[in-house]
């Protein structure tokens, strides 16, 4: 499987890292390990100073698709959940200072830890889902999918031109505003729609 993640997804959070806004999906992937196994903690790595969560609605998908017209996208998956795509910020800047790529920021070990998963039937539509953080017991964002800049359809038909989806790979769909640096010890916990999804401690 493979985790594919959409950055600068929400206008405001595009603008707090001063970054401009995408005319198209920005896309980048993480490995399988970049998961962590239910009720293991986050460890922050020993080459960043300055981890920021990223809390993100995550697709689960559960069709193979090829060049996937957005009209048909929500036949491809059933599922959602929330995941924190962890992002090693400053190690981040060092790299696009130099014009290299990204992933040793945000596709290390342990880098996105996802969620129970909710069958999209369950839910609103998916178009108008709120979702928050809390980070030891107090909101640090709080998001709704109404704001994505791609909607998931979109998302998903764009990298399917790229990628050929397969059962069981994972979509990050992108992050609001107000990430932040998570310190040892944080408890960080994420809802959808009011139903807590991933609680995870930092060591």
């Amino acid at each position: 499987m493979k985790i594919i993640c959409i950055g600068r997804n929400y206008a405001e959070h595009a603008k707090e890292l001063k970054n401009d806004l995408p005319t198209e999906p920005v896309v980048f992937l993480k490995p399988d390990t970049a998961l962590i196994p239910k009720k293991q903690p986050f460890f922050i790595p020993d080459f960043s100073t300055e981890v920021h969560f990223e809390t993100e609605l995550v697709i689960k998908i559960d069709r193979v698709g090829k060049h996937i017209d957005p009209k048909f996208a929500h036949k491809y998956f059933s599922e959602v959940s929330l995941g924190i795509d962890f992002t090693a910020r400053d190690l981040q800047q060092e790299l696009k200072s130099k014009g290299l790529p990204w992933e040793k920021a945000k596709a290390f070990d342990g880098s996105a830890p996802v969620g129970s998963f909710i069958q999209k039937d369950a839910l609103p539509s998916l178009d108008q889902l709120t979702f928050d953080l809390k980070v030891n017991g107090v909101q640090r964002q709080l998001g709704n999918t109404k704001d994505m800049i791609f909607s998931v359809n979109e998302i998903i038909a764009y990298v399917s031109k790229f990628f050929t989806l397969k059962i069981g790979d994972l979509i990050f769909t992108g992050t609001p505003a107000g990430v932040a640096k998570v310190e040892k010890n944080d408890t960080l916990e994420a809802s959808l729609e009011g139903h807590k999804v991933l609680q995870l401690q930092v060591k």
